[in-house]
């Protein structure tokens, strides 16, 4: 069992600190999830903790490599609505 960081991480420091297993560590350059660690959060907590807190659509995968919180899950913004309105406004 492992979580996965992938590139798009900014290293805001957010999950850090939440891992029960301290499996988050500080790499370049992102943040990076030592597998032999991470527990899932499996018996500390019902939801895991990296990404209940991470402000980054789409870069903390779970072990099939599905994001745990993908691109819309924090806005609410479907991702073809979100690339229509980002097109609009770079037209202007």
């Amino acid at each position: 069992m492992a979580f996965q960081i992938v590139e798009g991480c900014v290293n805001c420091w957010a999950c850090e600190p939440l891992c029960p297993s301290q499996a988050i560590v500080e790499a370049r350059p992102h943040f990076m999830i030592d597998a032999v660690r991470c527990t899932e959060c499996e018996g500390d907590h019902a939801e895991p903790q990296c990404a209940g807190i991470c402000p980054i659509e789409g870069v903390i995968l779970d072990r099939f490599g599905v994001p745990l919180n993908p691109p819309g899950s924090l806005t609410g913004i479907p991702p073809a609505r979100l690339a229509a309105a980002m097109a609009e406004i770079q037209a202007r």
